[in-house]
């Protein structure tokens, strides 16, 4: 099956708006976007693309997970203005959702990197992959998740760093051409 992505993006919520009518976990979102610095090196990578961006996010507002990551993503928006950030409620778009399982789970967010014409360039998520790969670990070892609060320090250590790169990565004509970022924050 084929995803309209015109269609998706025209139904999206608009980042900032989907953040206000959040119902759940709204002070957080709010709070993270508020304290989220941009490292200079990913405003210069994408920038210098010379192109514009659309984001499509699959979350909810209850999503830890979606909360350490996604205000980055905006606040990157909102600072470089060649990105663009809307929001599909996963529960209300399981199509799409389903395109983008994570070890067969609907595990969110998941960031859809869009062109300018909305053709899909690559996906990211449910989290950075140095912990997405400890969690995948410790679920292994104990039979469950770690406790969410070590997975929130793992997150505060980063300062969203992972995350950006990973993203901006999707972005770039070549990943590699990032340039010198810190490297991931060990769990």
């Amino acid at each position: 099956m084929t995803l309209d992505f015109p269609a998706l993006w025209s139904k999206a919520t608009p980042y900032h708006d989907f953040v206000r009518d959040a119902h759940t976990n709204r002070a957080l979102w709010e709070n993270m976007q508020t304290i989220a610095q941009i490292p200079e090196w990913a405003i210069a990578a994408v920038r210098t693309t010379g192109r514009k961006f659309n984001l499509l996010v699959l979350a909810e507002d209850w999503c830890g997970d979606g909360s350490s990551t996604v205000p980055y993503l905006a606040k990157l928006a909102t600072i470089t203005r060649n990105i663009e950030v809307r929001v599909l409620r996963r529960d209300e778009h399981p199509e799409v959702m389903d395109r983008y399982l994570t070890d067969g789970a609907r595990s969110i967010p998941i960031v859809i990197a869009l062109s300018r014409e909305l053709e899909e360039l690559g996906h990211w998520g449910p989290r950075p992959a140095a912990l997405q790969e400890w969690v995948t670990r410790e679920r292994a070892k104990n039979g469950m998740k770690p406790p969410y609060p070590q997975i929130r320090r793992w997150y505060a250590r980063d300062k969203g760093v992972s995350t950006l790169r990973e993203v901006v990565g999707l972005l770039q004509e070549t990943p590699s051409a990032i340039g010198n970022q810190p490297s991931a924050v060990a769990v």
